[in-house]
């Protein structure tokens, strides 16, 4: 078992950031992120997670038309902003990735298999998604995952192609804890779980 200083940066102590420090976010630190979150399970390895890391004023402002009001001005802020979207034509990759079994790409080929392709391309994004958050945590980023914009404005200006489709955006940094909100209620195990 990892020891209680891991646990505590990925969960006990782990809170999302709402606001920055106006320290930046090192292509070394992407990349070690990147490198960790990419060793997690995915079904089949199909690894449809695609990110786009928005470090620049323009690119932030190519971003601004699909940010809630009340997610503008901590997006505009933080050092990067991390645009998580999943490869819908994931199963392309998949002689690569899963190379034991070459007839994995015919599972999710051709209109007839779209919604099954769709929802492991949503599921296993999510699913990396969630996987590179901890990995962020793990080499001392903060993380703020967000809803609160226009996916559909999101895809037209950073996937016109339709190839890729954004699942939710997180904003990467040093937060600032003197604006973290204290933290919400959890359930306990025995109000939401079973052992059957």
């Amino acid at each position: 078992m990892i020891d209680d200083r891991a646990l505590d940066v990925l969960f006990r102590n782990a809170r999302t950031a709402n606001s920055f420090l106006d320290t930046p976010v090192t292509d070394a630190q992407l990349r070690q992120a990147f490198d960790l979150m990419k060793m997690a399970p995915t079904s089949a390895n199909c690894q449809p997670a695609r990110f786009v890391f928005l470090r620049s004023a323009a690119a932030r402002e190519r971003l601004r038309p699909a940010l809630s009001a009340g997610n503008l001005a901590k997006t505009m802020s933080a050092p990067v902003t991390a645009i998580i979207a999943h490869d819908m034509q994931f199963q392309e990759h998949l002689p690569k990735l899963f190379p034991h079994d070459q007839t994995a790409k015919s599972w999710f080929d051709g209109d007839a298999k779209k919604a099954g392709r769709e929802l492991t391309a949503f599921r296993n994004g999510t699913l990396q998604a969630a996987y590179f958050m901890l990995a962020a945590r793990a080499v001392g980023l903060d993380c703020g995952p967000m809803s609160g914009f226009d996916n559909a404005v999101v895809d037209a200006e950073f996937f016109p192609d339709g190839r890729f489709r954004s699942n939710f955006l997180c904003n990467l940094g040093q937060a600032d804890h003197s604006k973290t909100f204290p933290r919400s209620p959890r359930f306990a195990f025995d109000e939401i779980c079973q052992v059957l």
